[in-house]
């Protein structure tokens, strides 16, 4: 998020100042932002992710384990692989990851506005989860209360991380086989990789896991954007009574 908000206000002033319009340019710092945000994420997280994919594919550590924990599966895969061995996977998730943000933010946004549609009358005609703000001289607004938009990030996010998870498991699937497979002497490429899962079990292959990843991009996205979410608003509050 941070590489996303640092890179979307870096890139849409210079956009504007080359002439192009306001919806362009904020397009176009959309889509570097999101390229940035994927990049700076897996360059840190790839190798964390390739310890741990090995430590779960070789089941609860026993005296004739491979690995003996996170400190001796990084060492011994820097000394067979070097510090290539730690970015296995890298680019495909790159390529994973880069359409589930596309995924995530595109539904998130679209529920949100599902949600509100739904239900946005029926908060106003019963009062129930809105607060009235006095505009002065006899008018006022009803907004509605921080529960209430939290509560629908939330579900918001939940939808999201399950739509996310569908369209991108297969190429997940792909990336952490090629992270945990062994080579036997010879170049682990995606094609390979995509054979050997076919002929296991056929497309149904790359939807192994659908529901705890489901359930694992939910939670976590439900967590991520209602703090992220929070946190904005305590800065525009903040702001605003800097100003003031």
């Amino acid at each position: 998020m941070g590489a996303l908000e640092a890179t979307r206000s870096a890139v849409g002033p210079a956009a504007l100042s080359f002439g192009a319009a306001e919806p362009a340019a904020s397009a176009a710092a959309g889509a570097v932002a999101g390229l940035a945000a994927a990049v700076a994420a897996q360059v840190v997280w790839t190798p964390v992710d390739v310890i741990s994919q090995r430590l779960m594919v070789q089941g609860n550590p026993c005296p004739a384990s491979r690995y003996h924990g996170g400190l001796d599966a990084f060492r011994k895969t820097v000394a067979s692989d070097g510090l290539r061995g730690l970015y296995r996977g890298f680019g495909m998730s790159i390529l994973t990851y880069a359409p589930s943000n596309a995924v995530w933010w595109a539904t998130y946004s679209l529920s949100q506005k599902i949600i509100w549609s739904g239900i946005g009358c029926y908060l106003c005609d019963y009062g129930v989860g809105v607060q009235e703000i006095d505009l002065g001289d006899g008018d006022s607004l009803l907004q509605p209360g921080c529960k209430t938009v939290m509560v629908v990030q939330g579900v918001s996010a939940a939808m999201a991380g399950g739509a996310s998870a569908f369209v991108t498991m297969p190429l997940d699937t792909i990336k952490t086989r090629m992270q945990v497979m062994d080579g036997d002497g010879e170049p682990i490429t995606v094609g390979r990789t995509v054979r050997r899962l076919i002929k296991e079990g056929g497309l149904a292959a790359c939807y192994r896991g659908l529901g705890p990843r489901w359930a694992s991009m939910s939670l976590s996205a439900t967590t991520m954007i209602t703090t992220y979410e929070f946190l904005k608003r305590l800065s525009d509050k903040g702001q605003g009574s800097d100003l003031a």
